[in-house]
């Protein structure tokens, strides 16, 4: 084992881990101070100058960042290096808007790796390992991050990348692939396909990696029985580098963040506020040593709570429990909030598969709801009183769940279609 996930670094005490982190932080402050023009003037308008940041205790005094500020300063408002210093960019999706362009220097690489192969290594993963990596390449940063930190640690590394789903069973297979590493749904997708091949006693994997999308407790038990792993969270933004900003132990209970490199604030997503440890809000990094890209308090309009209680793996750093969904994309139908990871939980306690879609409309000025599920083989062959008795029992679920009716409609096995990516989970077409 190499330097980066020494036992030291994710064991320093909390005393030394908040002077490392204030000595970083100052520096840091600086560096984007005299190299990304957008937001010292941001900073300036605040009446905030790098001497009035000395320690953690100052960032509340920080301008925030925002995804609108990255996309006005796209793309290279907010490159904090020269572009003959960079190595390599990755960018968002661009779904919700324009692309957000990130930059590394080969320093920025480095460090990100290190924070993925410290996620590897807390999913069990040594030099021993086979490592399957069916993230996306390319601009998406699932692949490359992984990719990099399974060479860190030494691991057989395969560089699958996202679908062709029969070549993904024959490596898995042939090469004996211990650790999966995709998203949450393509696990899913994976293993139906291995029940549907009969070759389950075929495969050796024993940890999956998964992350990039939302997931319920309810879908990591049906993955890791399915599979017969033990399935881990990895969490991570483009923004702030890609997989790996935090990570799940084996305890669970959380993703420890990995604060040598950022540092995580909750908030209150209305007023700014920061809120106490504990607290239920809104996720917001600090980015301690990038050097390209380097953000200082960015929202992630994630909602989750960070917990520095102490782990039976050892590891100090904080932990953030899995997000509770968001501030910014979270559904508001007829002025409830809904959350997609509330649907999934009642669909996995009722035994439905995770393949569902949540389609919303307005027609004469009210919101419509619609819940399309798949149904289970036993279901499908059920007679239609009992497929209608099945959609009632959901929407029953779904009300006492979110306090709010939907309309459910159960169709055919498969006729949802299967994402090899993240996948399609909501279509509002009110923002058509």
């Amino acid at each position: 084992m190499q330097n980066y996930y020494q036992r030291e670094i994710e064991t320093m005490p909390y005393d030394e881990l908040r002077q490392l982190q204030n000595e970083r932080l100052r520096k840091q402050v600086q560096h984007v101070w005299e190299n990304v023009p957008y937001y010292r003037e941001k900073m300036e308008k605040k009446g905030v100058t790098p001497a009035d940041i000395q320690s953690v205790d100052d960032l509340y005094k920080l301008p925030f960042l925002s995804k609108a500020d990255l996309r006005d300063a796209y793309p290279h408002g907010l490159r904090g290096m020269p572009l003959n210093d960079c190595v390599r960019i990755h960018s968002t999706s661009g779904t919700t808007g324009k692309r957000v362009v990130a930059f590394y220097t080969q320093h920025d690489v480095d460090l990100w790796e290190d924070c993925c192969a410290r996620a590897i290594v807390a999913a069990g993963g040594t030099e021993e390992d086979v490592v399957q990596v069916a993230y996306g390449y390319g601009l998406f940063t699932g692949g490359a991050g992984l990719h990099g930190g399974s060479h860190k640690v030494g691991c057989l590394t395969l560089p699958m990348s996202s679908g062709n789903t029969e070549r993904q069973l024959q490596f898995m297979t042939d090469l004996g692939a211990t650790i999966l590493c995709c998203t949450p749904s393509y696990a899913a997708y994976l293993a139906e396909s291995i029940h549907e091949q009969g070759i389950r006693d075929q495969i050796q994997l024993k940890a999956g990696i998964f992350g990039a999308e939302a997931w319920s407790e309810d879908m990591r038990h049906d993955i890791e029985n399915k599979l017969g792993i033990k399935a881990y969270d990895i969490y991570g933004l483009t923004e702030t580098s890609g997989p790996g900003v935090a990570f799940e132990c084996s305890e669970q209970t959380g993703m420890h963040i990995n604060e040598d490199h950022f540092i995580a604030e909750i908030i209150d997503p209305d007023t700014g506020e920061v809120l106490p440890e504990g607290s239920k809000g809104e996720l917001v990094f600090t980015a301690l040593d990038k050097e390209a890209f380097p953000l200082l308090r960015y929202r992630t309009h994630d909602i989750c709570v960070l917990s520095r209680k102490p782990c039976s793996c050892g590891r100090t750093h904080v932990k953030m429990s899995k997000p509770m969904g968001r501030s910014d994309d979270m559904l508001i139908i007829r002025g409830v909030n809904v959350f997609p990871s509330q649907i999934e939980t009642v669909l996995m306690q009722q035994g439905y598969p995770a393949n569902y879609q949540i389609i919303v409309d307005r027609v004469n000025n009210t919101d419509t709801f619609e819940v399309m599920v798949e149904m289970t083989p036993e279901i499908f062959s059920d007679s239609l009183a009992k497929i209608a008795s099945a959609e009632k029992a959901l929407v029953d679920a779904l009300r006492s769940m979110l306090g709010i009716a939907a309309k459910v409609k159960l169709v055919a096995p498969k006729s949802i279609t299967r994402s090899e990516g993240k996948a399609v989970r909501v279509i509002d077409k009110r923002k058509i």
